[in-house]
Parts: structure tokens; C-alpha cells; sequence
């Protein structure tokens, strides 16, 4: 996320003419001629404060590239007008050849007036101004970042719809609404293959939040894999699908990720990865989301259900879980709440063990086990040999 704080006034584009004006600018920069400071009155106009030093600014400069792209292709009227914070005149040429829009020429004083102007303490900057006087008052650069194109006209209602529209899918839409949008409507398994999002309708979706330089995320895949294979094996085969979201770092990162797994995965390239991420308010990974054969996300906490219960947790409901948890309960009920073995010195407490491996068997364990307070023994409760209740 760049780094951002952004507080704009109620500024249109001619209060900026006349700013500009009154600092000897007569003119601004375009990659193919100079333009005057009159052709900016009534339009919608954004201010980018940035530099060629700041990394932030230039990872955030191809998403505003991407949005003037997409903006400019509907025929939507914005004027980004760029304003330099680089050292010298070299550094502000070599940044502005990969822009598109107006810039302000160089100036090593003028940026500060402009910046205090427009209260800008952070780079890059933001600040949409309209005709009428109506601008966000909050950064437009996480606007941006979370909704690319989507944002435009940057006003506070805008934020507001589109924070709507994210909670309306968060508590359930069609696995289409979520997945597939105009330029992408498939994802892909692990060979290539482009799988239509319309063959998904009607399953139980997990969104596997995960990326392979991630340990706990391999670690977690593993535990997946397990479950998914043992789904896939039985009547709930056409039940089920996990699909990938990938944080990994690059393409080739994303591509040894998905060597691992055995289910489809979200295009590296489609941004609606991180609209997933944004949607469902994932903050860290790995993460496990399940959405219903109804389109309703029947569980947040996906991860925890298969580390405690794998297989068992489908179709991942909170009803689910309960059933589990009740079941146990009545298993351990039925059991001595420590016993005394004939291979071990210590008294053993029953115990509820997410994993464990049996010192009996050698065998892995979960849930009940009798475990030794002073030493590291746990047994099933089906190894205790010349079992002694106490």
C-alpha cells in the first residue's frame, strides 16, 4: 500500500489557474506540446504529487497509468495534471516519459507552495478537483489501489457505494459476481487449463488466500491438500472446489505454487485477486474463505476449521462445527479423565490435542488423547495398555 495522507479543500480548476498563474507558470507540459493554463477550466481535474526517488510513487504510478488508460477508453473527461517533488530537472524528464497526462514544469519552489496549498504532507499525493468545488476528503490513493478505475469520480459518495457493494458480496453473491468480470470469466488449474466460472455454480467454494514464499502457508497446504484429497475421493467430489488467490511475488513464484496444489487458481494477471482480498477483508495469510452453493460466505475461518477437523468441517458451516464439537464432547465423556499405564511412570490426563503422534503405535493422532503433564507422552485413548482409572 503506498504511503499516503491526503487532505483536500473544496478547490476547483480555476482557483489552480490562478495558483499557477500567479507563479509565473504559463503554461503546462504534455508528452507532445506545451498547453495553456485556459484549457483546464471546467474539467475534472487531479493533482499527482510524486517523485522518481520515492518508491511508493512509482509503484503506484502504472495503476494510475492503467485507470487513465481505462478512463480515457470510455470517454471519461480527467486531466491528471503531474507536479514534481524530484531534485533536479533530469529526474523530473526521466519520470515524466512514462506519463500520459499534463505536468507542471519543473520547479523546485513551486512544489512547496502547491503542496502546503493543497495540504499534501506525503508523496505520492492524489487530490481530484472538480469544476463545482467537490473533492474527496480522504487519500485517493488507497481509492485508487483498492478500486482501480472503479473509483472514478473519487468523491466521498463514491467510497461510500462502493464500501456498499463490497459488504453486499461479502455476505453473499453469485460465485459469477465474485470471480468473472467483462475482461475474464475462468480460472485455471495447475496444467494450463482454462476452467469457466459458470462450471462452479452450485459448489461449496474455498478462496485460498496463500503464497509459496509464505512457510505457513506451505505448511497449511499441506493440511488442505489432505482434506480436499479425502473430499474429492468420495460422493462430495462435484461438492467441493478450492481455488487460489495469489499473494506470491511474480508469475514464476505463482506458477511453482501451483505445481503443489491439486485444485484451480485465479489468473496471476487478474486484478480481482486483490478485489477478493479487499472484499473479504483478508489481513493476513494464509487465509480460508467458503462460500456456499447459494453464494453466501458460510465461514471466514476456513484455516482453523480444516487445521482442527480437515475433511470432517464440510460443508464448512458453523452447524457444522457445532455437530463436530458435540460429538466429541460426547466421546470424551465416555472416557476416564486420567489413567494410569503400565509402560509409563506418570499418571495421564485426557487431553483434546489438535495433532499429536501416539508413543504407543507411532501413529498420528488428533482430538482425544491421554497425555503426561511432566514429560512429553501422549497416547490414543485406544493404546492405553493395563489401563488403571483414577
Amino acid at each position: 500500500m503506498a504511503d499516503t495522507d491526503i487532505q483536500s479543500g473544496c478547490i476547483g480548476g480555476s482557483s489552480l489557474v490562478a495558483s499557477l498563474a500567479s507563479e509565473e507558470v504559463e503554461f503546462l507540459l504534455s508528452p507532445r506540446a506545451k498547453v495553456p493554463l485556459q484549457s483546464l477550466h471546467g474539467k475534472k481535474i487531479c493533482l499527482f504529487f510524486s517523485a522518481n526517488w520515492c518508491r511508493p510513487c512509482k509503484s503506484f504510478t502504472p495503476l494510475l497509468l492503467q485507470l487513465f488508460d481505462t478512463l480515457r477508453k470510455k470517454r471519461q473527461e480527467l486531466e491528471i495534471i503531474f507536479i514534481s517533488f524530484d531534485h533536479d530537472e533530469q529526474e523530473f524528464n526521466d519520470y515524466y516519459k512514462c506519463m500520459p497526462w499534463l505536468a507542471v514544469p519543473f520547479n523546485s519552489n513551486l512544489h512547496r507552495k502547491l503542496s502546503e496549498k493543497y495540504h499534501v504532507d506525503r508523496i505520492p499525493s492524489l487530490i481530484p478537483l472538480n469544476p463545482d468545488g467537490v473533492s474527496v476528503e480522504d487519500d485517493s490513493i488507497d481509492l485508487v489501489e483498492d478500486y482501480g478505475a472503479e473509483a472514478y469520480p473519487f468523491t466521498a459518495l463514491r467510497r461510500e457505494q462502493l464500501k456498499a457493494i463490497d459488504h453486499a458480496k461479502r455476505r453473499g453473491a453469485k460465485i459469477e459476481e465474485l470471480l468473472a468480470h467483462d475482461e475474464q470469466s475462468y480460472v485455471v488449474s495447475r496444467d494450463g487449463r482454462k476452467v469457466p466460472i459458470s462450471q462452479l455454480v452450485g459448489k461449496t467454494i474455498g478462496l485460498y488466500f496463500g503464497a509459496y514464499w509464505c512457510p505457513p502457508c506451505r505448511a497449511f497446504t499441506g493440511q488442505l491438500t489432505e482434506a480436499y484429497n479425502e473430499l474429492i475421493g468420495t460422493t462430495k467430489r462435484d461438492s467441493l472446489e478450492i481455488i487460489l488467490v495469489s499473494t506470491d511475488r511474480d508469475l514464476k513464484e505463482f506458477e511453482v505454487n501451483m505445481s503443489s496444489m491439486p485444485w484451480l487458481a485465479i489468473p496471476y494477471e487478474d486484478r480481482i485477486r486483490q478485489d477478493l482480498g479487499r472484499i473479504f477483508n483478508v489481513k493476513g495469510i494464509p487465509a480460508l474463505i467458503f462460500i456456499g452453493p447459494e453464494g453466501k460466505t458460510v465461514s471466514t475461518n476456513g484455516k482453523e476449521m480444516i487445521s482442527l477437523y480437515g475433511a470432517k468441517s464440510f460443508p464448512f458451516t458453523e452447524s457444522r462445527i457445532a455437530e463436530i464439537e458435540e460429538t466429541l464432547k460426547r466421546e470424551g465423556e465416555k472416557l476416564p479423565q486420567q489413567v494410569k499405564d503400565m509402560k509409563h511412570e506418570h499418571v495421564l490426563k485426557l487431553d483434546m490435542a489438535k495433532a499429536y503422534v501416539c508413543d504407543e503405535c507411532k501413529k498420528q493422532g488428533k482430538y482425544w488423547a491421554f497425555s503426561c503433564e511432566v514429560c512429553d507422552y501422549d497416547l490414543h485413548p485406544t493404546c492405553v495398555q493395563d489401563q488403571q482409572e483414577l
